[in-house]
C-alpha cells in the first residue's frame, strides 16, 4: 500500500462551489426528502457454498452518499428511514460518504448513521473521497456511529454451526487496498462476500475464486443512462462494470447506482438507489 496523495484541502474551488450549491437548496426548498425520488433495487443472488441457515439472508446497500451535495441532510434522513423499514440482516456501506467538506457535513452525517439499525450490524469501506477530505476523521466518525469499517478485513457471521465469511478493501483508487491481507484473514472454508467501493477491482477478487459476490459503487451507475447505449459517463476503475449486475468469472458483481451526485446534480434512467441483496443458496447444493 501507499499513502493517499490528495487531501481535501487541495480542492478549494469544489469545495467552495458545494458549500454555496447546499445553501442556494435549502434557501430554496429543494433539498427535501421525497420517498419517489429512490429506488428500491431488489435482487437475489446464489452464493456457493451458502448453508441452509443463511438461505434468504439479506443485506441491504448504500453507497455513494456525498453528503452535502445533492444528498442533503433531509435526504439521508429520508433515506435512513426507508433502510431501517426494509428489515434487512445486516446493513452494507461502500463508500463516499463525504464529496470536499468534512467540516460542514460530519455532525449531519454522525446524526443519521447512529440511527442505521439491523441485527448482524452495520459494515462499512472507505471511498476515494473519505480518503480525501481525511480518513482519520471519518474512521472515528464511523466508530461512534457502531458501524465496523472492513480495512483490508473480514469478519465472519454464524449461525449455530453456519458461517458466512464479509470482507471489505480499503480503498483503491488512493492505493490503500490490500487484497493479499484479505486473503491471508479469510478462513479457509465457507462462502465469502466481499465489499469494495470500485467495480472493476472485482476481476482482481474473482481471480482468487474464493468470493461468490462483490458489492461496489463509485460510478454512480453513469448518472446519465441512455437507451442502447448505457452510461454516458465512466470513469476510473468503474469503466467495466459501471451498473448494475454482472458475472465475473464465478462471482456475481453488483455494481449500486449510489445515492448522491458529485460535481454533476443531474440524473436521468438511473436514480438515486437503495439495493437490498437477498443471499440463495444455488440450485442443486443441498
Amino acid at each position: 500500500m501507499r499513502s493517499p496523495t490528495t487531501a481535501g484541502r487541495e480542492f478549494p474551488f469544489r469545495r467552495k462551489l458545494q458549500l454555496w450549491r447546499a445553501a442556494r437548496a435549502q434557501r430554496r426548498g429543494t433539498d427535501r426528502f421525497r420517498k419517489e425520488d429512490f429506488a428500491l433495487f431488489r435482487l437475489e443472488v446464489g452464493v456457493p457454498g451458502l448453508e441452509e441457515a443463511f438461505d434468504g439472508y439479506r443485506l441491504a446497500h448504500l453507497t455513494d452518499l456525498h453528503l452535502g451535495q445533492w444528498l442533503s441532510p433531509a435526504r439521508l434522513e429520508g433515506v435512513v428511514d426507508l433502510t431501517n423499514g426494509l428489515g434487512a440482516d445486516l446493513i452494507a456501506l461502500t463508500g463516499d460518504f463525504l464529496s470536499y467538506d468534512l467540516d460542514g457535513s460530519a455532525r449531519d452525517l454522525e446524526a443519521q448513521f447512529a440511527r442505521l439499525r439491523a441485527p448482524d450490524g452495520v459494515f462499512a469501506v472507505l471511498g476515494n473521497h473519505d480518503h480525501w477530505v481525511g480518513a482519520d476523521r471519518v474512521r472515528p466518525l464511523l466508530q461512534r456511529c457502531g458501524i465496523r469499517e472492513l480495512r483490508n478485513d473480514v469478519f465472519t457471521l454464524r449461525r449455530g454451526g453456519a458461517v458466512l465469511h464479509l470482507a471489505g478493501v480499503d480503498d483503491v483508487m488512493v492505493h490503500q487496498d490490500d487484497l493479499a491481507q484479505v486473503m491471508a484473514r479469510l478462513p479457509a472454508g465457507g462462502p465469502a462476500l466481499m465489499l469494495a467501493h470500485e467495480p472493476d477491482f472485482a476481476d482482481r477478487v474473482a481471480r482468487t475464486g474464493r468470493f461468490g459476490l462483490q458489492l461496489s459503487g463509485h460510478s454512480h451507475g453513469g448518472q446519465v443512462v441512455l437507451p442502447g447505449f448505457g452510461p454516458l459517463i465512466r470513469g476510473p476503475h468503474c469503466w467495466k462494470y459501471p451498473i448494475d449486475r454482472y458475472q465475473v468469472r464465478g462471482m456475481t458483481l453488483y455494481t449500486n447506482r449510489g445515492l448522491g451526485s458529485n460535481m454533476w446534480w443531474i440524473r436521468i434512467n438511473c436514480p438515486p438507489e437503495i439495493a437490498l441483496v437477498t443471499l440463495r443458496r444455488p440450485a442443486g447444493e443441498g
